[in-house]
């Protein structure tokens, strides 16, 4: 009797953990260049420090290179998943402190021609996946193109990296008004990268907000101002995150600061409309 009542619960747990929704969060920017990668890996790390199940899903799917800057082998990426060869399971990837990488194929312009259904289909497959996750970390690619704006509406925090150059601050823009006049995103989280002072990533974010607020109808929040940071460039070389290599660093400091404050974003209580990652278990929810 005593063992029945042990395996019910130990049955309930697993549904209830099977069941348990997955934080999206889709990390882009207007252009390249201004650090969205980094942003997305030390952010991921510094969450699998914390103890959360982090997966990143590199979705620049023809210039991929999470991979590679984390020094990581791999042998089949998303492309092999698209063609039929494997499923989506067979290709994620370890990366340091427990999260798993799902890879993308380089310089493949099949890959960057992808249809909608395509797309569509891509993001469903995440819902197939065996094990569990708390966090879903999606690395866009820059610009607008039909690939960005799927995966940033089918997340449920886009989080738009900009740096103090006119060109980010003006791609940012156009990313924004695409995302909400044409596929329904009105809040967007705003990492200020690579500035010089707190001061200068308040006063970037308002540079921002000045021209959304005149001719959008969207809300911006400032959640993270990441100082420039040396040794960045060392991490980099090294195949390293900031926060794993230099943890006590301004930059690793912000990173952590962004991942803890992240993992506290609250998950929507049902789903949005539209099709989303790991949809299946908001409608479980």
């Amino acid at each position: 009797m005593i063992n029945t009542v042990l395996d019910q619960a130990s049955g309930l747990r697993r549904m209830n953990q099977t069941n348990q929704a997955v934080k999206v969060i889709a990390v882009t920017g207007g252009k390249g260049g201004v650090g969205k990668t980094n942003v997305s890996l030390n952010m991921a790390i510094a969450m699998g420090q914390q103890g959360q199940r982090v997966l990143v899903l590199d979705a620049d799917l023809g210039l991929a290179n999470c991979d590679v800057m984390l020094g990581l082998r791999v042998e089949r990426n998303l492309s092999h998943v698209l063609s039929g060869e494997c499923e989506l399971e067979d290709i994620l990837v370890e990366g340091p402190h427990g999260i798993r990488i799902v890879p993308a194929s380089s310089g493949s312009q099949n890959m960057v021609e992808l249809s909608p259904a395509e797309h569509a289909g891509l993001i469903r497959a995440f819902g197939e996946l065996n094990a569990d996750y708390d966090v879903l970390i999606v690395d866009t690619a820059a610009g607008i193109s039909d690939m960005v704006l799927s995966f940033s509406r089918a997340a449920q925090d886009v989080l738009v990296v900009v740096c103090d150059e006119p060109t980010s601050i003006t791609d940012a823009y156009a990313l924004i008004k695409i995302l909400s006049r044409e596929h329904g995103v009105y809040k967007f989280k705003i990492v200020a990268n690579m500035v010089r002072s707190l001061r200068e990533g308040q006063e970037l974010f308002a540079k921002l907000s000045k021209v959304t607020d005149r001719f959008l109808d969207v809300a911006l929040e400032l959640v993270a101002t990441v100082p420039f940071d040396e040794n960045m460039r060392k991490s980099i070389r090294k195949q390293k995150t900031i926060v794993d290599l230099f943890p006590k660093s301004p930059a690793a400091i912000a990173f952590k600061t962004l991942a803890a404050k992240a993992a506290k974003w609250p998950i929507p209580n049902q789903p949005s409309g539209h099709l989303e990652f790991f949809i299946e278990k908001l409608v479980n929810r």
